[in-house]
């Protein structure tokens, strides 16, 4: 015989509670003892339920309740992971050799294999604190002793989404969620994140071509060490592969009349922090094997925004020989993200100050980093400054001026499908979005993309997005690659699987070679596309060109419209979304 209030129902409703506190518990990557804590509090709690409140009325088990939701609710607050850095090889013992650069000696760690060496956390550049904030990245205080660089430094001052947030969207979007004990941490952040990181064929080497790449974010986040990008599958290819942590939104890119003044530069903060990058390269990456005259330079989204702003800036000429562009560039005569005219940079600086209440830089540089984090949201563009950029991208390739010799670049066949999850449009809202956007040429768009149902106006809309924001820039750099004869290769990428398929940064994994082992989320034909896309990319870091033995026949762009299809079979192909890019020429001002 059950007491009052303690009958089956009542370990149902227990069983429930326990099951919502541990996935929070989980989401939220607390520490094993949220676990045990939380355990013995839903066992106090049923204790006191069945033994001490037997008998009593509803309102003593709602009191008996909401103390027990409270202190599950301390203990998630309370036992959150530790921040943590991220080890450039887990579990790793081995030790490389000592490697002297110019401002002291380091060592790296060796992967288990012993395929390749990963030396993480170098510093590139000073701390850009205190009065250094908004200033051009300066040179590095030598170190004494020899630095162990077996640490990814902390990722560049940004907001931060909850670890429940960033959980959901591991398993929402990215379907590759793991439940485990070993990501129970939070990642670090710091404005003092100046640091690249080197993947190098382990080993004595000479002469290897190098490949500097710049990640995305739209430059208010990301970081350097995530594994679809890591270096580690091109070094097994005989690359050595650099990234660096970069200054993002306000601390990257506000503009200031002020420091125009004073520095002949400003809102590029973040350009003059990777080209610091590009310099440290020149002067550092032979200790490591690296050819300086052999370095390509590649990014992904706002990276590649960055890859095509630093191929016509006068600064980062002699910095690299060939650029890599995945999913954005600013070439468009008026690039629709990750740039903006000075007039307006400056108006929005000036908008920042006003919102925390500076007169002046030297005001806005004693406001706490975590609160001017907020800002990054209005300070994430790259502006025409007169000394990193003197005229927009577009102009330059107009005239000539650009960085590069050679070309590789392309997007995704569903660019749009994280940015429309909430937005897409329906039958309904079909017209007036195209109309609010294109105004006078809407009735051209709409006549290229009729819909009549609202599956056809969800994927009109977002191959119009697409176009729009991802890869009508592309189109344009092609032109601009071949009207000034470099050998300009473009490809298509639209390779389904388990994980993010062909959407926004989904080739990543596959050009980069970082497919994880074992995992059910990629099948036979995912892998061997993405040896054949990381061994284009390491052809092309090589010598300019991505074909070799084996491979399908990469052709040139030929301006845009010839592509190279890469899915479960690699070949040529058209580009998809040609049909508009007529329209958008007139409705930005392409002039041939």
């Amino acid at each position: 015989m059950t007491r009052k209030g303690t009958g089956v129902g009542f370990y149902i409703f227990l069983a429930l509670v326990a099951i919502i506190s541990f996935a929070v518990l989980e989401l939220n990557k607390n520490m094993v003892l949220g676990w045990v804590l939380a355990a013995a509090a839903l066992a106090v709690y049923a204790w006191v339920r069945v033994s001490v409140l037997a008998g009593r009325g509803f309102g003593w088990r709602l009191l008996a309740f909401a103390g027990a939701a409270a202190v599950l609710a301390a203990i998630v607050v309370l036992t959150v992971g530790p921040v943590r850095r991220h080890a450039a090889v887990e579990g790793s013992t081995a030790v490389t050799d000592i490697v002297t650069v110019s401002d002291g000696q380091l060592t790296g760690v060796v992967t288990p294999d012993g395929a390749v060496e990963v030396y993480a956390g170098i510093p590139y550049a000073a701390p850009p604190v205190g009065d250094l904030r908004w200033r051009p990245p300066q040179d590095v205080t030598p170190w004494q002793g020899v630095l162990a660089a077996d640490h990814f430094a902390p990722m560049a001052m940004q907001p931060q989404n909850s670890a429940i947030y960033s959980s959901l969207a591991q398993i929402i979007g990215y379907h590759d969620y793991q439940i485990t004990t070993k990501d129970n941490f939070r990642d670090p952040v710091d404005e003092d994140a100046l640091y690249l990181n080197i993947w190098k064929p382990a080993g004595q080497q000479e002469k290897l071509p190098v490949l500097v790449y710049i990640h995305g974010g739209s430059l208010q986040t990301g970081q350097p060490w995530y594994s679809d990008y890591s270096g580690s599958g091109l070094a097994r290819k005989g690359v050595i592969v650099v990234n660096m942590g970069y200054r993002l939104g306000v601390f990257g890119f506000l503009a200031s009349e002020e420091a125009l003044a004073q520095d002949g530069t400003t809102g590029n903060y973040g350009l003059l922090d990777q080209i610091k990058a590009l310099q440290w390269v020149q002067e550092n990456i032979a200790a490591f094997g690296g050819d300086p005259d052999n370095v390509t330079l590649a990014g992904e989204s706002a990276g590649s925004a960055c890859v095509t702003a630093l191929c016509t800036s006068p600064m980062a000429k002699g910095l690299f020989r060939r650029a890599i562009g995945e999913s954005s560039t600013v070439t468009a005569p008026m690039p629709t993200h990750s740039y903006r005219p000075l007039d307006q940079a400056i108006d929005t600086g000036r908008a920042t100050l006003a919102r925390f209440g500076a007169a002046n830089l030297d005001e806005l540089r004693k406001v706490d980093a975590k609160t001017l984090v907020a800002a990054a949201d209005t300070n994430h563009h790259i502006t025409i400054d007169g000394a990193v950029l003197t005229e927009s991208p577009y102009a330059s390739y107009a005239k000539g001026i650009h960085n590069e010799e050679a070309i590789l670049h392309g997007f995704n066949a569903q660019e749009s499908a994280p940015f429309l999850l909430f937005g897409n449009a329906k039958l309904s809202d079909y017209e007036s979005k195209v109309l609010a956007y294109f105004g006078d040429n809407a009735d051209e768009v709409l006549a290229l993309y009729p819909a009549a149902t609202n599956e056809e106006a969800r994927q009109n809309w977002a191959d119009i997005y697409s176009a729009v924001f991802f890869t009508y820039g592309h189109h344009c750099w092609s032109r601009q690659g071949t009207a000034l004869d470099m050998p300009v290769y473009q490809y298509y990428f639209t390779r389904t699987n388990g994980r993010l398929g062909p959407w926004h940064s989904g080739e990543e994994v596959y050009c980069y070679g970082n497919i994880p082992q074992g995992s059910r989320l990629y099948d036979d034909d995912d892998r061997r596309l993405a040896d054949v896309f990381s061994s284009y990319f390491a052809n092309f870091a090589a010598t300019g060109d991505p074909n070799g033995p084996g491979l399908p026949r990469w052709e040139q762009s030929g301006g845009g419209a010839h592509v190279m299809v890469l899915d479960g079979t690699q070949a040529m192909g058209d580009d998809p979304f040609t049909p508009i890019y007529d329209t958008l020429d007139r409705y930005y001002g392409w002039e041939k």
